[in-house]
């Protein structure tokens, strides 16, 4: 069945995807039917060649509050409603996590809970002045999702993601940066500032960072032994390339390569 993709927008230009959640009325609060909407669009936007980078933004002064806890109590109201939800959340991240090219979230206002997992599942995440992201799991009386504490400690490391899940309490932009939560502090409003990190980023060969984006996952996550062979192939591809050898030739010419993703 399609999806309804009414809170969920996107739009593509000059190779550079921008992801909305659009629901400002609700600080893009995420429910199930957008969980459902986000990992399409990620999906979809997969298999477009002419989109090689995403950001994910919020519409209006946040990026996103969390998930919906107004509809709780019907779409997590009993043990198999609640793994229906979990599996829509999980997808959905994966589908951000796991885009071929870089990911940037652009973070204005609140990032909670929910709203941060999506910003931990992009590569980068900028921000501006306003931003306050934390997790808010130890006020509901919830314990958060392997997928997403796990992106959280990588990020930050032990003892800061101890603080943000032990605490509930959003922390602000200076500390944000300060532990690593943040990695581009933005000048001015977070989603220029991550449209400028996308244009450093578009023009360079797709084959080589769906590469290295797989190859960091698998150390990262301790499966680079097991994914032996898709590594091998992904490296072997790259060298097979019309880029590879648009790559070379752009060198010896002293001009500026025109990557094609092939």
């Amino acid at each position: 069945m399609p999806v309804d993709m009414k809170y969920v927008s996107s739009e593509v230009s000059d190779g550079v995807a921008v992801v909305t959640l659009n629901r400002p009325e609700k600080r893009n609060a995420v429910s199930l039917a957008m969980w459902m909407q986000l990992a399409e669009t990620f999906h979809s936007l997969a298999k477009r060649s002419d989109a090689r980078v995403a950001i994910l933004v919020g519409e209006g002064d946040h990026f996103c509050a969390g998930a919906d806890i107004s509809e709780f109590g019907t779409v997590r109201s009993d043990p198999q409603s609640v793994k229906e939800y979990d599996s829509a959340t999980e997808a959905a991240t994966l589908a951000v996590r796991d885009w071929p090219g870089p990911t940037v979230a652009a973070i204005s206002g609140y990032a909670m809970g929910g709203g941060c997992g999506l910003a931990l599942a992009c590569d980068f995440r900028v921000a501006d002045s306003t931003a306050k992201v934390g997790i808010s799991a130890a006020r509901l009386g919830i314990v958060y999702s392997v997928l997403d504490t796990e992106l959280l400690y990588r990020q930050v490391g032990l003892a800061s993601a101890k603080r943000i899940l032990f605490s509930g309490k959003p922390l602000q932009f200076e500390e944000c940066v300060r532990i690593g939560l943040v990695d581009l502090p933005a000048s001015d409003r977070a989603l220029l500032e991550a449209r400028r990190l996308a244009k450093t980023l578009v023009d360079n060969a797709p084959l080589t960072i769906a590469g290295s984006k797989v190859i960091l996952e698998a150390i990262a996550g301790g499966t680079s032994a097991a994914r032996h062979d898709e590594i091998d192939r992904l490296i072997a591809n790259a060298y097979a390339s019309n880029d590879y050898r648009e790559g070379r030739a752009a060198f010896l010419e002293k001009r500026l390569p025109q990557f094609q993703g092939c």
